[in-house]
């Protein structure tokens, strides 16, 4: 298990449900086959499950939530809570008229769970779409002692049109009976808002959601809320996909999602469900706000003096060939642009002088970082190859990029991640670019990935 894992076979890497106790991590997750179409769609998903102690090495389990039953079309995302001895998995069970129910499985090692008898505790009550009610996530407040959770949901007849989409709050004592309450966040998105997830950090809690699989976070200074929206509230790129997160170690979190294949083998192809795990350290500011970056037992470590080069051209394109290597590579790059530089940074998986790669561009006026093709336009695939909100581009900026298999994932200045399914070109050359203005690389290095 390492970092871009997909399992042997036609499976792939849904949702991920990262948990830490007990010094290990686990990693549980939808196994997915046909890309959420077995079953006549219904996706016949199943957790499995692998845990580390250092993010090194993992050790495959059996798994956690098999289907069983022919009542279980699908298990569904969830998460896992620790009580009272016992790992509690709660996940929802979509049945196969695709109505939706919550249910409790219990475990003391973490690895062989028990499915309750009583299944399903929780069914929408009326208001609430019996279609969408699922990726159940819990918490306690230690004020109160009460325990709440939160499920994916859609109020029906909902005043706005199609913005129904809810996290469904219920609240307990004992963690077996459960009440219904008021919506505990109605976001106002197109869509449902997906596989939430809240912890408390340094202070600051949080809870996550997952719009159209981009995942989206809010912050309060109380359990509850209210919740704030930061002024860019994804902390990673939009091919990211319904990211959770867990706690590793005594201060640091890591986060967990999955790269979605593309139909086809070109690079505009559509994403369908499901791929391979991706995983992200997860950076704090003081003032709350989330970034996310590579994590370090993850990334290769670069060592010696990287090459170094200059380039400037003030009204059109400057490029340099830094030389041809095996399609798969780990870059890390110091770069320094010149005052009001439009836009630099370097290609990969090229060939010829330009003729053909993957721009990493970076743009300081418009303060993104973009994947896009040495012949694509400005702003390509804006949605789904780009982040935005990303300051520093007119500064020193360190870039790392790792080119695996048709994976591309970049990591700026250790907290803006962008990663992209990018199956077409296989070209081996890395060549420095910058276009109306000038930047000095102070240091490239490049690490073949066997």
């Amino acid at each position: 298990m390492y970092q871009y894992f997909t399992p042997e076979g036609e499976f792939y890497v849904g949702d991920c449900m990262p948990f830490w106790h007990d010094g290990v991590f686990h990693l549980y997750y939808l196994l997915d086959q046909e890309h959420h179409k077995a079953r006549g769609g219904l996706g016949c998903h199943q957790w499995a499950h692998a845990s580390t102690r250092d993010l090194v090495h993992w050790e495959h389990h059996p798994l956690a939530l098999p289907v069983e039953h022919e009542w279980e079309g699908s298990i569904c995302t969830g998460s896992v809570y620790w009580h009272e001895g016992l790992y509690c998995a709660f996940y929802a069970t979509r049945m196969p008229n695709w109505d939706q129910h919550l249910c409790l499985a219990a475990s003391e090692d973490g690895i062989h769970f028990e499915k309750a008898a009583s299944n399903p505790f929780a069914s929408p009550e009326a208001g609430y779409s019996p279609k969408h009610y699922r990726d159940p996530v819990v918490f306690r407040d230690e004020s109160t002692g009460l325990f709440h959770l939160l499920a994916s949901a859609e109020l029906e007849h909902y005043a706005i049109p199609e913005r129904g989409g809810c996290l469904a709050h219920l609240v307990s004592a004992d963690l077996r009976d459960w009440r219904l309450e008021e919506p505990f966040l109605i976001p106002g998105y197109m869509g449902i808002p997906e596989c939430p997830d809240y912890f408390e950090w340094n202070g600051w809690y949080y809870l996550i959601f997952s719009n159209y699989g981009v995942a989206r976070y809010r912050r309060s200074r109380n359990p509850l809320g209210p919740w704030e929206a930061p002024p860019v509230d994804s902390f990673d790129g939009p091919m990211s996909r319904v990211m959770k997160t867990a706690q590793f170690g005594g201060k640091r979190r890591i986060g967990a999602a999955f790269v979605p294949c593309v139909e086809g083998d070109r690079d505009d192809g559509g994403m369908l469900y499901a791929g391979n795990v991706v995983f992200r350290e997860i950076i704090q500011e003081a003032d709350g706000t989330l970034w996310s970056g590579f994590v370090p037992e993850m990334t290769p470590v670069v060592s010696g003096e990287g090459r170094q080069a200059e380039l400037a051209s003030v009204e059109g394109l400057e490029v340099r060939a830094m030389g041809n290597f095996a399609p798969d590579v780990h870059i890390k790059a110091r770069l320094v642009p010149h005052d009001q530089t439009a836009a630099y940074g370097f290609c990969v998986r090229g060939e010829g002088n330009f003729a053909s790669g993957y721009q990493i561009r970076l743009s300081p006026q418009s303060h993104c970082v973009e994947i896009c093709r040495t012949n694509a336009g400005p702003n390509p695939e804006l949605s789904r190859h780009a982040v935005v909100g990303v300051d520093g581009l007119d500064e020193a900026v360190s870039v790392e990029v790792t080119c695996q298999g048709d994976i591309v994932d970049v990591c700026v200045n250790g907290r803006h991640c962008l990663v992209a399914r990018l199956p077409e070109l296989r070209g081996g050359r890395v060549s420095l670019f910058c276009q109306n203005g000038a930047v000095r690389c102070e240091g490239l290095w490049v690490t073949s990935l066997v």
